[in-house]
């Protein structure tokens, strides 16, 4: 799966850090699998709760259902969830924040679909809950030691989401799943762990194909901002 192109054009500025992380995560992806260290890719969507005000019209022969202009609030929650390309494994929590309670919980148990990897790769946004510092804070520290030894987190850099590819995995699920008005996180949880289990047991996986070799091209000019010696065509 290739990036989006406006994902990547709308970057304002590339450095060489940037460069030097999305180079590790590609490297990452073309690496073959290897059960002792599995590479998961973490991210959290926040989801807003809406319901109808006014019944649409329900689907006819022939024609589809439709809703109403009208439309009541009724908060939000949000989705954590993770997912390993190379075998389709995913995991998912429906909460209603997403701050380090919830970042440790959601670890915890994929630590558990894991327990004889030696460490578990995960790619993630330097958001400040995604600390190991969020396991101390709500866990003894015996326990939250023993957390951190699990883990090995690769940061995307800034402004580089569609490096991570369970921004694939949330594409498809706001298009099949979330496309329509869902009042309570209750019904919310119960049809995107639904979703999330179909998938989970079918084992879809995606193929990652966008290459450090394809980055140096397609991305040249930026390349050659940081270091001369990168330009391609002189």
């Amino acid at each position: 799966m290739q990036p989006h192109r406006k994902k990547q054009w709308c970057i304002s500025k590339i450095t060489s850090e940037f460069l030097a992380r999305m180079e590790l995560i590609l490297r990452l992806y073309m690496l073959p699998y290897n059960a002792e260290f599995p590479i998961v890719c973490f991210d959290e969507r926040p989801c807003f709760l809406i319901g109808n005000t006014v019944e649409g019209l329900q689907m006819q022969s022939g024609k589809v259902a439709k809703e109403n202009y009208a439309y009541s609030k009724h908060g939000s929650c949000c989705v954590l969830a993770g997912i390993e390309p190379k075998t389709g494994k995913r995991l998912a929590h429906i909460r209603k924040r997403r701050t380090q309670k919830e970042f440790t919980l959601f670890m915890k148990h994929l630590a558990k679909l894991y327990p004889d990897a030696k460490k578990i790769v995960v790619v993630l946004d330097n958001l400040n809950t995604h600390k190991f510092g969020s396991f101390y804070k709500h866990l003894p520290a015996d326990e939250a030691s023993k957390l951190t030894e699990r883990f090995e987190f690769i940061f995307t850099p800034k402004s580089a989401s569609w490096l991570n590819m369970i921004e694939i995995e949330f594409s498809a699920l706001s298009r099949q799943c979330l496309n329509r008005r869902i009042p309570s996180i209750n019904e919310l949880a119960h049809e995107v762990l639904t979703y999330f289990k179909e998938r989970n047991d079918k084992g879809i996986k995606i193929n990652w194909q966008f290459t450090s070799d394809d980055a140096r091209l397609k991305l040249n000019r930026h390349y050659s901002k940081v270091n001369p010696l990168n330009l391609i065509y002189k």
